[in-house]
């Protein structure tokens, strides 16, 4: 009995040496606010954002409220509001620009009556205001948008900020079809209303959503050609679709795939041309060969080019090690399971698209004798991949983030045209000695937060902010980059801090 608390006293020390804080590398400037208090204690954060004046507003739905904090620029609390919410009102999306916050909730009332609301929050002003936007009816069961995502792919607001569009379904029983809606951003006027895509049989699942400064919208998305699964008898059972609204009428192209499969493409607008970025496989949409890139015309809707670039040596090593890379290269291994997170463009009209391994496993939960217990679903956010196109389509380099968690976990910003990371992760990042860097955190190691500067060439540093043992723990998943600042907070106290990097 002796010799095994002897032995636990041992571990506790040296756990706790293991703990002595060390000094940050990043070459950010760190600033924490002063401790503020939760009115209400609501985890978890659906928006946060910082305007050009420097004061940040946190939003979040709780069961019957939906709360608003907004702080001055130097992070201390200057306002609260409490708005009480219909009981079956969901947050859906937001969109964000100079004073304004605009949340979007849908609300249903009866089983196929659902109506879409957006809460206007003037953070400079500290004002709300209600809007319900239309009214819509579903099948049984059915709703306005389908499908989830951990991007945000059915609100988006033009480059002016003057205009906004909502793509939803419109899924009968006899039909598939899907409607855009645009408003006027000042005063949430309806401008005009088009459906598209109209079909008996076939499905469209979206994909994303582009607004110009003349109102009219760019729709994409997948058109399954039989049923709704990926592949039939060894090609692809789909084709992308590229809609052009406007109030005048509807235009579409489509973007046929001749051996490749593609799970999702995003948008990008660069000089009158529109981008259309994504991941490719040869064997099937879950998986990844390298980037690809259809350029459109944006007038009228002509496929410039298609590029295709197969995923580079480095993203393999950065994952498997130098031999085990160099070998997964020469065999053109596929990766597979990852979802387009961010897609962000620096100053010289380069694009970067970085995308999270996700994947759900189970696990049995023995709760006594006899095998009595359950099974439970445990998510998976593992490694990162990053890849940066040039201005002509180009894959410039790629690199990925070896890492291991069980919740989102990362964010990321472009500032001085350097992609950073954050991340939480054990405490001593671990080289390994076939070359890899492994972040993630083990059963009895503190954590610290990291920040992982990829340059302008693809070279990596792995910074770190702080030591996580003694001091607040921040969620970087939750952040916000607005004017050259990342500001994140803390989720599941009720007394909490900011943290800023700029």
């Amino acid at each position: 009995m002796k010799k095994k608390l002897f032995l636990l006293v041992l571990l506790c020390l040296c756990m706790f040496i293991s703990n002595a804080q060390e000094e940050s590398t990043t070459k950010l400037k760190i600033t924490e606010s002063a401790e503020y208090k939760d009115e209400v204690k609501v985890e978890g954060i659906d928006v946060i954002y910082t305007n050009p004046a420097g004061k940040t507003a946190i939003v979040r739905f709780g069961k019957k409220n939906i709360l608003l904090d907004v702080f001055d620029s130097n992070l201390d609390k200057d306002f609260f509001k409490l708005i009480k919410k219909e009981k079956k009102e969901v947050y859906k999306g937001h969109l964000s620009y100079d004073d304004v916050i605009k949340v979007f909730t849908v609300y249903s009332p009866k089983r196929k009556e659902r109506i879409l609301y957006c809460h206007t929050f003037n953070i400079k002003n500290n004002t709300h205001k209600k809007t319900k936007l239309f009214e819509a009816n579903v099948k049984k069961g059915g709703g306005l948008f389908s499908g989830s995502n951990k991007r945000q792919t059915s609100f988006a607001i033009s480059p002016n900020q003057q205009y906004i569009a909502i793509a939803t379904d419109n899924i009968k029983k006899k039909s598939n079809s899907y409607s855009i809606h645009v408003f006027n951003s000042e005063d949430l006027s309806l401008m005009y209303k088009k459906s598209y895509q109209d079909h008996e049989k076939n499905y469209f699942e979206h994909n994303d959503l582009y607004i110009d400064d003349e109102a009219t919208v760019y729709s994409l998305g997948k058109l399954y050609i039989e049923g709704r699964f990926d592949k039939n008898e060894g090609k692809a059972n789909y084709e992308f679709v590229l809609h052009k609204i406007s109030q005048s009428g509807t235009s579409h192209t489509s973007i046929e795939l001749e051996d490749e499969f593609v799970r999702t493409l995003v948008i990008n607008q660069n000089n009158n041309q529109l981008h259309l970025l994504g991941f490719y496989s040869e064997k099937n949409s879950n998986r990844i060969k390298g980037g690809c890139d259809f350029i459109i015309n944006e007038s009228t809707l002509d496929v410039v080019s298609e590029k295709k670039t197969e995923l580079p040596q480095e993203v393999y090593e950065d994952l498997y090690g130098y031999r085990r890379g160099k070998r997964k290269k020469e065999k053109a291994k596929e990766l597979r399971n990852f979802f387009v997170d961010y897609t962000m463009e620096d100053s010289q009209g380069n694009v970067y698209l970085l995308a999270e391994e996700f994947y759900i496993t189970s696990q049995f939960v023995n709760t006594g004798m006899n095998n009595n217990g359950y099974w439970r679903d445990i998510p998976h956010y593992d490694d990162v991949l990053i890849l940066k196109f040039n201005k002509s389509g180009e894959l410039s380099w790629g690199r990925s983030i070896y890492k291991r968690a069980t919740s989102p976990s990362y964010n990321a910003f472009l500032k001085n045209d350097e992609l950073h990371v954050i991340l939480n992760s054990g405490k001593n990042l671990i080289e390994k000695k076939d070359g890899r860097t492994k972040v993630s955190k083990g059963l009895l190691e503190s954590s610290s937060l990291y920040d992982i500067v990829f340059s302008t060439d693809g070279n990596v540093s792995y910074d770190k902010i702080q030591d996580n043992s003694g001091n607040v723990y921040y969620m970087p998943y939750y952040g916000t980059f607005t004017d050259g600042k990342f500001i994140t907070t803390t989720t599941k106290r009720k007394k909490k801090h900011f943290l800023k990097l700029e």
